[in-house]
């Protein structure tokens, strides 16, 4: 199973820890990608950070930020698992798994990312700012730019079982599995269920959406469920807990579309 996930905007500082590595990353096939958005990154952040900061889309309290970028290369650096915080990650809970379940996330879990495209939760990697929206002077939009080089690598590391597709729509213009790779990937989306003046209303509500995908991959990994495909998927789920809808692709070369509705968090 590959669990695709979203970064986070936030994310912890690692003022302490080991120089950056890029050649100790995952997915070696992307190294020179990552080297060209780093070196734009870096370059840009150097000069006018009013400039920098426009591109990067960050507000007057932000612009730390450009500095940060600026010094990556020199910047200490920690597992992307302790780097990404917020409402998925929170849920997720990475610090407290099991050891079993740790393991299972380190060989699992792929977060996508602006500047880096793609690392595992193990991957050493600085605090940094750029998401995939960003349009960088040199690049263009970054989800477009990551495209060729991602078309190449993830189709390995997706191996022959399920992909879980559990970014957002930002990261998901990165890649997007075709053919075979296609038919055994689940894309989910979370609906806040509510019942107004008798009638039910379901929505996509960004605190529920974050928080259920972190606590649903976390109920995966704890219960050891590595499902082989999207309908046993679905199955492991419903075995959870978790409310799901699901519709089969109505042609080759197409992923399923899973629901999971909730109610409350």
């Amino acid at each position: 199973m590959l669990v695709l996930l979203p970064p986070s905007e936030g994310k912890a500082p690692a003022e302490s820890g080991s120089l950056l590595e890029p050649g100790a990353l995952s997915l070696p096939g992307l190294g020179e990608a990552r080297a060209v958005v780093l070196d734009e990154l870096v370059s840009l952040c150097s000069g006018d950070v009013g400039k920098a900061a426009e591109v990067l889309g960050l507000s007057e309290g932000l612009r730390g930020e450009v500095a940060k970028n600026a010094g990556l290369r020199e910047a200490g650096t920690r597992p992307a698992g302790e780097i990404y915080t917020g409402v998925l990650y929170d849920a997720l809970g990475l610090a407290t798994l099991p050891a079993a379940a740790r393991r299972r996330a380190e060989r699992s879990l792929l977060v996508f990312s602006g500047l880096w495209g793609a690392v595992r939760i193990d991957d050493r990697i600085p605090s940094y700012r750029c998401s995939m929206g960003v349009k960088l002077p040199g690049l263009g939009a970054l989800g477009a730019f990551w495209r060729g080089p991602m078309s190449e690598v993830l189709p390995e590391a997706a191996g022959d079982g399920l992909v879980l597709d559990l970014r957002s729509a930002a990261y998901a213009t990165a890649w997007k599995p075709k053919g075979e790779v296609a038919e055994r990937t689940a894309t989910v989306r979370v609906l806040q269920s509510k019942i107004v003046n008798g009638v039910e209303k379901r929505s996509v509500v960004s605190h529920f959406n974050k928080a259920t995908k972190g606590r649903l991959v976390r109920d995966l990994l704890v219960a050891g469920a590595e499902p082989s495909g999207p309908e046993v998927l679905v199955d492991a789920l419903r075995k959870l807990g978790y409310t799901v809808e699901a519709a089969a692709p109505g042609r080759p070369g197409r992923g399923w579309a899973v629901d999971v509705v909730v109610t409350e968090l």
